[in-house]
């Protein structure tokens, strides 16, 4: 497959609002195939399609667990809340503490088509929350605190 560059903040795509897939079509799965390259190339836990520079509703996780592809997700419940360390591939050197919610219900389709949801806590959750918020045109910047460059 493919390793894509990761697009890093000021590029106008970080901050549109992703677009909703339509259709799973092959170049859908390719995308979520490159994406997870990518992912593993640049060692992050997770990726959303806006930060390789496309706008769709797609994010890739694996955050340990095995990896999760995940196409117009959407967090339907959230509960708790946890503040920690986050840092981002598209704010490369910078981390901050931000505040997310501890355990989330996510659905969304998977590679087939089939609507899937996850019930998540703690780092999963975070992960979550991040890639979605790519999404939505936000980045972790946008919401960190003690914003700092990593040592």
């Amino acid at each position: 497959m493919a390793v894509y560059k990761i697009v890093e903040i000021g590029d106008e795509v970080l901050r549109e609002k992703a677009k909703p897939v339509k259709e799973i079509t092959p170049s859908i799965l390719k995308l979520l195939d490159n994406m997870a390259d990518s992912m593993y190339a640049a060692k992050g836990v997770g990726l959303a399609a806006p930060q390789i520079g496309v706008s769709k509703r797609v994010i890739v996780i694996d955050v340990g667990e095995g990896l999760v592809e995940l196409i117009n997700p959407e967090i339907l419940e959230a509960s708790g809340q946890v503040v920690d360390t986050e840092g981002c591939l598209s704010v490369p050197g910078m981390i901050g503490e931000v505040a997310r919610a501890d355990r989330l219900v996510v659905r969304g389709l998977n590679r087939k088509g089939e609507q899937v949801v996850y019930r998540v806590n703690g780092f999963m959750a975070r992960a979550f929350q991040h890639e979605i918020d790519h999404l939505e045109g936000i980045v972790f910047v946008d919401r960190a605190s003690n914003l700092r460059k990593v040592e």
